[in-house]
C-alpha cells in the first residue's frame, strides 16, 4: 500500500503555506524524520519531516503552490511493503509518472545516494543561485546545519566567474576572431584556424564541375556556385570535390562557432521581474496596511546624550563576554523604555477596536525588529521586565539568530507590548516607524554618533565637548495617546539613557 502524507499544521492555526522547495524527488530513499519539503508560512520557513521511513512515490504539489494544511503532497512506498501496482494509474492526470516512478524502483538502490545532495537554502538563495547561474548541489553551506547562504552562493559565483573566464582567456585569445575562436575551442582536436578564412562565398552565376562533384555538393548541402574554385576551365571556375568537401566543413565550423557565440552570449538584464506576492513578504505588507490605515500615527523625535551609557557598557562589556554573551546597547534600552512605560502605561496598551475597549497590558513583552532575508520579523522577549541586563541580552541575542535563520517559531513572534527597532545599523539618524499593530507605541534609535553638545558644569559654566549622541524615533497611536503624553515617555526614556545607573534600580 502506498502511505500518503498530508501537509501538517507547521506553525500554529496556519491553515496553507507555500510549498518552497522539494528537498527529494520520486524514487529517493527517505529516512523518518528526513526534511522532505519546505514550507514557508506567514513567518517561517519550515522542513517538513518524512513520516516514515521508505522510498518517494510521487509529489503531489508543485514548487511555489500554495497547499491547504491537510492536503496530500506527497506518497511514499513504505519499506517491507511491497507498492502497489494498480494504484499509480488512477492517480491524476500525469500518466507517464506511474510508469517512471516503476522504473525507479527498481532502481531504487542506485538512487539511495540522492538524499546526499539534497540542499538546504533559503528561497531568497534559492533565487539569488539562479541569478547567478550557481548549481546549489556543488556549493557547500556555511550555515548552521550546513544551510547554504548568500555569502556562499556569491562566493561560488566569484569563483565560477573566475574560471570562466580562464577557459574563455585559454581557448580565444582574439576578439576580432570570435566566430573562428569559439569553433577552434569547441573542436580542439580538428584542424584549429582554417575554418574562418574559407568559410568566403564566392557567389558566382556559373561553375563547372563534374557531376560527381555536384553529387557531392547536393549531399553536403551546399551551393556549389558559392564553393572557391582553386581551378579554371576554359576561363571559367572549375570546382572540385574536395573543395567542395572543405567549404562545407567550414561552413560546418562556423555554425557552430555562431552557435557557441550564442550560448556564451550573456541574457540581457531584464527590465522588469515578477514573483508572487505571497509569504512573509504578503503578510508584512497586510500588517503595515492594516497599522497605518487603523491607528493614526504621530512620530515624536528627539536626541539624547548617551555619554555615560556608553562608558557603563564599555565596563560592563568584558564581564558579559566572560559569560558568553555578546552586550549591546539594546538591553539598556529595552530596561529604560520599561521603566517608561511604567509610568505611562498608556503606551503599553491597545484599542480593542471590536469591543470598544483600551486594554492596559500589567506585562512587559518587547518586540524587537530584526531585519532578515524574507523582511521585517519581531522576535518577542517575554516579561522583560523581570529579567536582567545579561539575561535580556541573552534572549534577545538567541531569538534574532533563530529570527535571521528562520527556525523562529511563531509564538516567539507573538504577543509583544510594545516594540523597539534600531535603524542605526543600516544608517540614518530618523525614522517614522510604523506601529507593530495593536501596540500603541514604536521607538526607533539611531546610531549613536559623536556629536558636538553644550555642556554645564557644577559651577554653570558652559562649553562646547564631544559627546555621545543618540537619536529616538518614537510613534504612537493618536487615538489613544496625546503629542505631549508622547514626549513625556520620550524624556523619561531620555533620562533613562542618560543616567544609566538609574536602570540598577529597575
Amino acid at each position: 500500500m502506498v502511505r500518503e502524507f498530508k501537509l501538517p499544521d507547521v506553525g500554529e492555526g496556519v491553515a496553507e503555506g507555500e510549498l518552497v522547495s522539494w528537498l527529494v524527488e520520486p524514487g529517493d530513499a527517505v529516512s523518518e524524520d528526513q526534511p522532505v519539503a519546505e514550507v514557508e508560512t506567514d513567518k517561517a520557513l519550515v522542513e517538513v519531516p518524512s513520516p516514515v521511513d521508505g522510498t518517494v512515490r510521487e509529489l503531489r504539489a508543485e514548487a511555489g503552490e500554495m497547499v491547504p494544511v491537510g492536503d496530500v503532497i506527497v506518497t511514499f512506498d513504505v519499506e517491507g511493503e511491497e507498492p502497489a501496482e494498480a494504484e499509480p494509474a488512477e492517480s491524476d492526470e500525469r500518466a507517464g509518472e506511474p510508469e517512471a516512478e516503476e522504473g525507479g524502483a527498481e532502481a531504487g538502490s542506485e538512487e539511495v545516494a540522492t538524499p546526499e545532495g539534497r540542499v538546504f537554502a533559503p528561497p531568497r538563495v534559492r533565487r539569488l543561485a539562479r541569478e547567478e547561474g550557481v548549481d546549489l548541489s556543488t556549493v557547500e553551506g556555511s550555515g548552521p546545519g550546513g544551510r547554504i547562504t548568500e555569502g556562499d552562493v556569491r562566493a561560488a559565483a566569484e569563483g565560477g566567474a573566475s574560471g570562466t573566464a580562464a577557459e574563455a582567456d585559454a581557448g580565444a585569445a582574439d576578439p576580432a576572431s570570435e566566430a573562428g575562436d569559439a569553433g577552434a575551442a569547441q573542436a580542439p582536436a580538428s584542424t584549429e584556424t582554417t575554418a574562418a578564412p574559407q568559410v568566403e562565398s564566392a557567389d558566382r552565376d556559373r561553375t563547372l564541375a563534374a557531376p560527381a562533384t555536384r553529387r557531392i555538393a547536393d549531399e553536403e548541402g551546399v551551393d556549389i556556385d558559392a564553393v572557391p574554385a582553386a581551378e579554371e576551365r576554359d576561363g571559367e571556375a572549375f570546382v572540385t570535390p574536395e573543395a567542395v568537401r572543405e567549404y562545407a566543413e567550414a561552413q560546418r565550423r562556423a555554425q557552430e562557432a555562431d552557435a557557441a557565440a550564442l550560448a556564451g552570449r550573456e541574457e540581457p538584464a531584464e527590465r522588469e521581474r515578477r514573483e508572487p506576492f505571497t509569504g512573509v513578504r504578503r503578510t508584512i505588507a497586510e500588517a503595515m496596511e492594516r497599522s497605518k490605515y487603523t491607528a493614526p500615527h504621530v512620530t515624536h523625535h528627539d536626541e539624547v546624550d548617551v555619554t555615560k551609557l556608553v562608558e557603563t557598557r564599555e565596563r560592563l562589556k568584558p564581564v558579559a563576554e566572560e559569560r558568553g554573551i555578546g552586550l549591546t546597547y539594546m538591553p539598556f534600552i529595552m530596561k529604560a523604555a520599561i521603566a517608561a512605560l511604567k509610568e505611562f502605561p498608556q503606551m503599553n496598551a491597545m484599542i480593542d477596536d471590536e469591543n470598544e475597549e483600551i486594554v492596559y497590558k500589567n506585562y512587559y513583552n518587547v518586540g524587537v525588529a530584526t531585519a532578515t532575508d524574507v523582511g521585517l520579523m519581531v522576535p518577542v522577549v517575554e516579561d522583560a521586565d523581570r529579567k536582567g541586563l545579561l539575561q535580556l541580552s541573552s534572549e534577545m541575542n538567541e531569538l534574532v539568530q533563530k529570527a535571521r535563520e528562520r527556525s523562529i517559531s511563531p509564538n516567539e513572534l507573538r504577543g509583544s507590548t510594545f516594540t523597539i527597532t534600531n535603524i542605526g545599523g543600516i544608517g540614518g539618524e530618523y525614522a517614522t516607524p510604523i506601529l507593530n499593530y495593536p501596540e500603541a507605541g514604536i521607538l526607533a534609535v539611531g546610531e549613536i554618533k559623536r556629536k558636538p553638545r553644550v555642556v554645564t558644569d557644577e559651577d554653570g559654566n558652559e562649553s562646547i565637548e564631544p559627546r555621545s549622541v543618540m537619536t529616538l524615533s518614537l510613534s504612537f497611536d493618536h487615538r489613544l495617546i496625546d503629542g505631549a503624553e508622547g514626549a513625556r515617555f520620550t524624556n523619561k526614556v531620555m533620562e533613562y539613557l542618560e543616567n544609566p545607573e538609574l536602570l540598577l534600580l529597575e
